[in-house]
């Protein structure tokens, strides 16, 4: 299938684990390849403040972090 990259979400704690896959191995990322320079605690975060802040906020917070 190629996979290159998987996120598991633990919404009760609101932690996001991401893994890389090379060699037939799965290695936990704290930045994806996929996406470069997307930080894994930037999901993280955002999925914490989404039981917060409806949704309209998270967005505009999150868009604001990638235009700085």
């Amino acid at each position: 299938m190629q996979v290159a990259e998987y996120w598991v979400e633990d919404v009760a704690k609101g932690k996001v684990f991401s893994f890389t896959i090379t060699e037939n191995k799965s290695q936990l990322i704290s930045e994806s390849k996929v996406l470069p320079g997307l930080a894994i605690n930037l999901l993280e975060e955002t999925l914490q403040r989404s039981w917060s802040c409806d949704q309209t906020e998270v967005g505009a917070w999150l868009l604001s972090k990638f235009q700085t």
